[in-house]
């Protein structure tokens, strides 16, 4: 492992002694993660050392981000070596599917079998919990018949320019570039459209705006598996799709549903988020399994995908939404914003692992 990583990498001995040299090499040759699987030194390219200001700064490119990852290994090494260490990392993301629309580089659809799962909180606080692991993201509302993310952007009531009379400018919350039916029309007006209009429509918001350059393009799915989600999931060029769920037995055969129809249509699915896994006492502590408990891991294990995270049923959550903020916003480092920052990262590594051709999983084709 070292041998070929020290292959592909430079470091600046003048600048940092060989003893901590050794001592950062051997704790990160060994260290493993959800995220690293296979060790961070397996996927980390351009790694170099120095000292600034007492501090050393290990400089690296990874191919997704994980800012919150590495900050947690930074501490771990300072520990070690009794000195401030710091990760300067830049981010490689490439796309892992071929398409037209310019200035994203993937498409993740957001989806759930049945309304009332948290779908649309989860879809924002997804993409807020990529932008602080270190990346560019927007969000595309594609639920045509009850836009609900301009509420929780906190830009309900704003409306979109352009800037050449053709292509739209979509609004920004908090660096999260977005475009929504709901910033066009109404909601009275959103829900009486029939399916074909609402395809359509979709079809415009996301090729007629003006998209700055995003890394991921989180697309918040209408619930359900009828026409209309069949038809989104084949008309945009998705790379890959994460399902929402609660614990409760009604939600997870949704869900499985939900994975069928992506199967049906050949979109990878990354993983299930269980959302309202459970709620803990404000007092004691203690949790509370109030919809149940497992269901989330366990249709992942039969559907051969991963459980990306879980999430509480917790008010704060629900507040949140309703007043247009994010938990991650507030405080990055909150426990609910640790939650949510953790699933973005496990979102993005399953993006990669699965489907990048740089990913050390990806078979080699040899042709004799």
């Amino acid at each position: 492992m070292l041998s070929n990583f020290f292959s592909k990498n430079k470091f600046s001995k003048s600048a940092v002694s060989v003893e901590n040299q050794t001592a950062i090499h051997a704790f990160l040759d060994t260290y493993r993660s959800d995220i690293f699987p296979l060790g961070l030194l397996t996927i980390a390219d351009n790694m170099t050392m120095v000292m600034a200001k007492k501090q050393l700064v290990i400089k690296l490119s990874l191919p997704f981000p994980c800012d919150g990852q590495l900050h947690d290994i930074a501490e771990q090494l300072t520990e070690l070596v009794q000195l401030p260490v710091d990760f300067d990392v830049e981010y490689h993301i490439e796309s892992v599917r071929q398409h037209e629309i310019p200035g994203i580089k993937n498409i993740i659809a957001v989806s759930s079998g049945k309304g009332g799962v948290g779908k649309s909180t989860t879809a924002v606080n997804l993409a807020y919990g990529l932008i602080a692991e270190g990346c560019h993201v927007g969000i595309l509302d594609a639920d045509i018949y009850g836009p609900s993310i301009p509420t929780m952007l906190g830009l309900k009531g704003a409306k979109p320019s352009s800037n050449d009379g053709k292509l739209i400018t979509p609004l920004e919350a908090n660096n999260l570039s977005a475009m929504s039916i709901g910033f066009l029309v109404d909601d009275a007006n959103a829900t009486v459209w029939r399916g074909p209009m609402a395809s359509r429509a979709f079809s415009q918001l996301l090729n007629e705006t003006d998209w700055p350059d995003l890394d991921y393009l989180i697309v918040d799915m209408p619930p359900g598996t009828g026409d209309i989600q069949l038809t989104l999931a084949q008309q945009v060029p998705v790379a890959g799709a994460v399902v929402i769920t609660t614990p409760q037995d009604i939600a997870l055969a949704d869900a499985i549903k939900g994975m069928a129809m992506f199967e049906q249509v050949k979109l990878p699915v990354l993983g299930i988020i269980e959302n309202m896994s459970y709620h803990q006492c404000e007092n004691c502590g203690h949790h509370s399994h109030l919809f149940g408990q497992g269901g989330g891991e366990r249709i992942a294990k039969e559907a051969n995908t991963r459980l990306l995270g879980q999430l509480p049923l917790d008010i704060r959550i629900r507040e949140d939404a309703d007043k247009g903020s994010c938990a991650i916003n507030e405080n990055s480092t909150g426990e609910v914003a640790l939650l949510y920052r953790n699933i973005a990262r496990n979102v993005a590594a399953q993006l990669y692992y699965q489907l990048d051709m740089r990913s050390p999983t990806t078979a080699n084709v040899v042709i004799k």
